[in-house]
């Protein structure tokens, strides 16, 4: 890394986007390439661990550990907000559920003005990008860097869950991201065939880091996009040696993720100018829409104790079955370390009138007693959960700055809850849970409700159970949103408005939530962004 170096494209932030850039537009040897990631090299062990993601969950190494502003509507509490420091980003110690979202996502999309982006264009992306090991059908690639896997190892609670929901009326649904969404089924999971953990980081850097032409940079802290005459030209970061300069001949992507592209943008003078001048930032163009629209998932349980040993709850309270389940993963590769604990799931809709799911039911292995920046604590006895997760939310919030000094964490404001369909959505949920807990197949796992508790039963028990126990799902998005408005950030495209040589790409682009994890489509965001850059060049 030498001060002021020359490249052809400048990839601001190693994430689940970022890496797949950076690694396309380096693979042909063409164009000289610098990814800069503020965090360390993925060399945490418990990274590549499926299982070990609770390690990495509030471990500063590798992770931001952001916190929201207090949320009104859910008695000021804080909402923890892991995210990744690290090669990989957040897919490098996520939950790894491989979900696209609804077809009908993508295609509402492009009804709202962004040309490219209906199902039928993406879905090469997610094909491209993916090796799964069920072969290549209509929906599905095989090849690809991204290693898309069955569960090697399932507790027989798993099974009781999916038949439970069958027996609820729920369809049986053999892929949630093939022909159709609704329904129950097994998820596939973003972890290799040998039980590894396969982030972004893996699929796209593994190999690409021996090219001459891509330089990767890790403890290299972007802190502002050089700007000269409305055109990216270079950026400024930190390294532990100071600060230094790269600049682009062609190209500035910026890829820090729904936090850091809207924060970067406006350390660099791009955003809303009466904010950027309260913090004596010089306004380059101003620009309402960076920072705005932000909206994510939002999710309750229903947790149950578990009658037989056989939750993730057993292990974490048992020492010789914790060394067990070690020595499991170490020789044979299976057992819980194997795994995420979470295998089933199910999209439904909360009134029958919705034309898609607007409903996602985790059914986890485990339950916890409590989830904050602190750490995840376990139930102290065996237990399970499911978790209705709301796809469709009504509110929306804000990124701001909270101080001019790039270092500093962002103030990150949801407004969760806002809408009576916001509320109405997760107490449905919860009545589906239980419905699911009550059927056949899972009377020989289940003791009883432990929470909310068999007695909250009325809306307003519910909506306080909510306010005190309900979380962000992490699945935030659109704080740089795509569209030809004036509150958009940048185009169809992805390249900023009015600055030339500028494109965002990640989950903050999204007009809109789409419905489930969002992994897999900021990975496809990548792809599609390096595709697309190339194709400027060419043209």
């Amino acid at each position: 890394m030498q001060d002021g170096a020359t490249y052809d494209f400048i990839v601001t932030g190693a994430g689940s986007a970022g890496c797949a850039v950076a690694g396309r537009l380096s693979e042909d040897g063409r164009f000289s390439v610098l990814l800069l990631e503020a965090g360390p090299k993925d060399s945490y062990p418990w990274i590549h661990v499926p299982l070990g993601y609770h390690k990495t969950f509030n471990n500063p190494k590798v992770n931001w550990m952001f916190d929201s502003e207090p949320e009104p509507e859910l008695n000021n509490r804080i909402m923890y907000q892991p995210r990744g420091k690290v090669l990989g980003g957040t897919s490098s110690i996520n939950g790894m559920v491989y979900m696209r979202g609804n077809s009908a996502d993508y295609d509402e999309w492009r009804q709202r003005g962004c040309e490219g982006w209906d199902y039928d264009s993406v879905l090469p992306y997610f094909k491209r990008a993916e090796d799964n090991a069920r072969g290549a059908d209509g929906f599905h690639g095989t090849g690809g860097p991204l290693k898309v896997t069955d569960h090697r190892w399932q507790p027989p609670l798993a099974k009781a869950l999916h038949d439970a929901a069958v027996q609820a009326g729920i369809p049986a649904n053999p892929d949630f991201n093939g022909a159709q969404q609704e329904g129950v089924g097994y998820y596939q999971t973003t972890i290799n065939g040998k039980a590894r953990r396969w982030s972004s980081a893996r699929a796209y850097l593994k190999d690409a880091k021996q090219r001459k032409n891509l330089t990767i940079a890790t403890s290299a802290h972007a802190t502002r996009v050089l700007i000269e005459n409305g055109r990216a030209v270079g950026v400024e970061y930190r390294t532990p040696a100071g600060l230094q300069t790269a600049r682009a001949t062609r190209e500035v992507i910026v890829s820090g993720g729904v936090y850091g592209s809207p924060q970067l943008l406006m350390l660099s003078g791009l955003g809303p100018a009466a904010h950027l001048q309260q913090h004596g930032i010089a306004v380059v163009k101003d620009m309402p829409g960076v920072g705005s629209h932000l909206h994510d998932h939002f999710n309750t349980y229903v947790a149950y104790r578990c009658s037989q040993a056989v939750t993730m709850n057993d292990i974490a309270i048992s020492v010789p079955r914790q060394i067990l389940a070690g020595m499991r993963y170490v020789f044979g590769r299976t057992g819980p370390l194997a795994s995420m604990g979470l295998y089933v799931g199910a999209f439904m809709r909360s009134d029958r009138r919705l034309e898609r799911p607007d409903l996602q039911i985790n059914m986890f292995a485990w339950a916890v007693k409590e989830r904050t920046r602190a750490g995840v604590i376990p139930q102290p006895f065996s237990a399970f959960s499911l978790s209705p997760v709301h796809l469709k939310p009504d509110g929306r919030g804000t990124v701001r700055l909270k101080s001019p000094d790039p270092l500093a964490a962002p103030e990150i404001r949801f407004n969760f809850l806002k809408s009576a369909y916001d509320w109405q959505a997760l107490i449905e949920g919860t009545r589906i849970c239980r419905e699911i807990a009550r059927q056949p197949a899972l009377k020989p796992f289940v003791m009883e409700e432990i929470m909310p508790g068999a007695g909250v039963t009325a809306e307003a028990d519910l909506k306080a159970f909510i306010r005190a126990n309900g979380v962000s799902n992490l699945h935030p998005v659109g704080t740089c949103r795509m569209g030809h408005g004036s509150d958009d950030v940048v185009d169809p495209q992805l390249r900023v408005h009015g600055i030339a040589g500028l494109r965002v790409a990640d989950a903050s682009i999204m007009p809109s939530i789409v419905a489930g994890n969002t992994n897999a489509p900021s990975i496809m965001i990548g792809e599609k962004c390096a595709d697309m850059v190339r194709a400027a060049v060419a043209a």
